[in-house]
């Protein structure tokens, strides 16, 4: 619709006194940004009443002239930064792409850190050296099950040595290479491996049968084993250190005591192979081979208190060894004195009793001499002194006199 159809057909705008409008306003617009542009210095001088009045009056035509010019900054504003939000937008979304890839890397990294960490916190008691490794090959069947590590004889590997990873033993070293290791794990048909049970102490042997569980036979008394029991490395035959885990004890299908595998909790790709020979190499010999307290040859002297306490000391020692000696010796003499007081008894009894039947013999032939035999005097024996309580002598048997005696002469 054109501007002579709507409701401003009939109005008439003189063109003339527009144009005058329009030129005035622009004069007056421009003497204003010209007197406001002026470089005098503004002074109390020549700052007079008329210019402060203009300044008055083009204070709010300024504000109206400068409203549009920044309603239209504002707009170009506005527009400017939608279209810098948009590409700031396209620029964090792209960064954000970026960072995912970075954020999936570090959480891989972070869990293989936390696995290392885990298994350089293995520490067996007493220390044994450790080389670590990592599984760059598997081999599986029916009854082989076995891996290819990248730690060789450079790293101190050798046969027989176990391989542990964060959850308990793996398997055994069964060859090895310059910078590679073929290691057999527990659930091999060629594993055999002794072990004890944690609670009972009972010993038994772990036999691979190429399944998941292996199985445990010749277990060592009744009901030494039960369903949880922890399942530990024996060390029997010193081809492995005592105490490692390795799983728990559980029924088979079969009825038969199989062990479910503590490693099995995880895959077996970072290990560490313990450098174990035998228990010769945990023990020092030198350590053993030193002299007993060899540390009190570098104490300190006593200090003045010190000394007087040890030498009063000794000589509590030296009197009270001298006391025990006096009275081992008192002791002695007691026992000696007492054997010869026993001696004297028996023999005084002995001398009585050979009198008696001295005299005895004598008075016998003359009541009787064909048919009473004379009486033969009895040999004392000889009695062993008693040191300790001397025996109380026999009184001595009272003399006869021979007028008492049957049949005597005067």
């Amino acid at each position: 619709m054109a501007f002579r159809d709507g409701p401003f057909e009939n109005l008439k705008v003189p063109l003339a006194w527009t144009a005058a409008v329009v030129v005035v306003v622009g004069l007056v617009a421009a003497g204003v940004l010209v007197l406001s542009d002026r470089r005098t210095v503004s002074t109390t001088e020549n700052y007079s009443a008329v210019r402060a009045g203009f300044d008055t009056a083009a204070a709010p035509v300024g504000g109206v002239l400068s409203a549009p010019v920044r309603w239209f900054r504002g707009v170009g504003d506005g527009i400017g930064g939608y279209f810098f939000a948009v590409s700031e937008n396209r620029r964090l979304k792209k960064q954000v792409t970026e960072l995912q890839d970075w954020r999936n890397d570090a959480i891989a990294l972070k869990n293989i850190n936390a696995r290392y960490e885990t298994m350089l916190g293995i520490r067996t008691e007493p220390a044994i050296p450790m080389a670590t490794a990592r599984a760059i090959s598997d081999s599986r069947g029916a009854f082989i099950n076995a891996r290819l590590i990248d730690a060789g004889a450079s790293k101190g590997v050798r046969i027989g040595n176990p391989v542990i990873n964060e959850h308990g033993l793996v398997g055994r070293v069964v060859g090895v290479t310059a910078d590679a290791s073929r290691m057999v794990l527990v659930n091999d048909v060629a594993s055999r491996i002794p072990v004890l049970i944690d609670r009972t102490d009972a010993r038994a042997l772990m036999t691979g049968d190429g399944s998941g569980n292996p199985r445990l036979e010749f277990v060592r008394g009744v009901g030494s084993v039960q369903a949880g029991d922890r399942i530990l490395s024996s060390g029997d035959g010193g081809g492995l250190p005592r105490g490692m885990p390795i799983g728990v004890a559980a029924k088979g299908v079969d009825g038969s005591w199989r062990v479910k595998l503590y490693s099995d909790k995880g895959a077996i790709d970072f290990v560490r192979v313990l450098l174990f020979q035998d228990f010769g190499q945990l023990i020092n010999p030198d350590a053993l081979n030193t002299v007993p307290l060899t540390g009190l040859t570098t104490a300190p002297a006593p200090n003045a208190v010190q000394a007087a306490a040890i030498q009063d000391a000794a000589t509590r020692r030296a009197a009270a060894a001298a006391a025990a000696a006096a009275a081992t010796r008192q002791r002695e003499i007691d026992a000696q004195t007492q054997a010869a007081a026993l001696a004297r008894a028996q023999q005084a009894q002995a001398q009585a009793l050979a009198a008696a039947n001295a005299q005895a013999a004598a008075a016998t032939p003359a009541n009787s001499p064909a048919t009473t035999p004379a009486p033969r005097a009895a040999a004392p024996r000889p009695v062993a002194p008693r040191p300790a309580q001397p025996r109380p002598a026999a009184p001595a048997a009272a003399q006869p006199t021979p007028e008492a005696a049957p049949g005597g002469q005067e």
